[in-house]
């Protein structure tokens, strides 16, 4: 249950059961704990009850999860959901024109998103607030332009062989070169190297290992805004991503008619 589909729900209980569900709250993710597992099964159980007027079992559902929880204790730390936030416009699934992509990564304030968008049809976006290992300024920028990169890769069991890839950022575009000729032990400035406790790799460092052995896939420079359809699908989508992160909106439909039109521009242009 998507965070925004929890609070929909629970505007919907009477008041006691919102103030019963609501320090639930947080069991209600991804995780691979079965405890946690049982508590949000219930707590989701009990919503569904609630929208059917079964009060009187959602409260049962509500008073289990809580003793489930109170025996369990904090809940355990989400998992990333590696399916989430990605799409795919099938109408370009069959194109055999060269597989082209552009990542792009938007940042203000405390929230940023991190987006990207492939002529066959692929695209993804990811929202993300301010971590506690993230750099500040330029750095802090420069990293999620490259995770936006791990972001496009990782949508494939393997990317597509000779792939390009755009972006707009120049600096990100030199790391990826670097990488790419084997100097995969640099990283950029503030890039924290402190072990993850929800991946077995920073993030950048399987990023520079892949593209290490990948020299078959192009990485290009584009002007951003200057109307190119794919950095301008990327770009639009990073910026969805980083509204999410405060706002509360649907992003499914939003994001899939806005890479449909984007890419129904970039295949009119190329030439047949």
């Amino acid at each position: 249950m998507r965070p925004d589909e929890f609070l929909r729900a629970l505007h919907l209980l009477p008041a006691p059961l919102h103030a019963h569900a609501l320090p639930l709250r947080r069991y209600v993710h991804r995780t691979t704990c079965a405890d946690c597992q049982r508590i949000g099964d219930a707590v989701t159980l009990a919503l569904t009850a609630a929208k059917y007027d079964e009060l009187d079992s959602a409260g049962e559902l509500l008073d289990t999860a809580e003793q489930l929880a109170t025996v369990h204790g904090t809940a355990c730390r989400p998992q990333p959901d590696e399916q989430r936030g990605r799409g795919r416009v099938g109408r370009w699934a069959a194109a055999s024109a060269p597989v082209v992509a552009a990542t792009d990564a938007s940042w203000k304030g405390r929230a940023g998103g991190i987006a990207y968008v492939v002529s066959d049809g692929h695209y993804g976006l990811r929202g993300r607030g301010t971590g506690r290992l993230d750099p500040t300024g330029a750095s802090r920028v420069l990293i999620n332009e490259l995770r936006a990169v791990d972001f496009l890769l990782s949508a494939y069991e393997e990317a597509p062989a000779g792939m390009t890839v755009l972006l707009d950022s120049t600096v990100a575009l030199r790391w990826l070169r670097r990488w790419q000729v084997g100097e995969v032990s640099a990283m950029p400035a503030g890039y924290s190297l402190r072990q993850r406790r929800w991946a077995d790799r920073p993030t950048l460092v399987r990023l520079a290992d892949q593209v290490s052995r990948r020299p078959d896939l192009s990485f290009a420079h584009v002007k951003g805004h200057s109307g190119h359809a794919l950095n301008e699908a990327a770009d639009g989508l990073s910026h969805v991503a980083r509204r999410r992160v405060e706002e509360t909106f649907d992003v499914g439909p939003r994001a899939h008619a806005l890479v449909g039109a984007f890419l129904h521009d970039w295949h009119a242009a190329l030439p047949h």
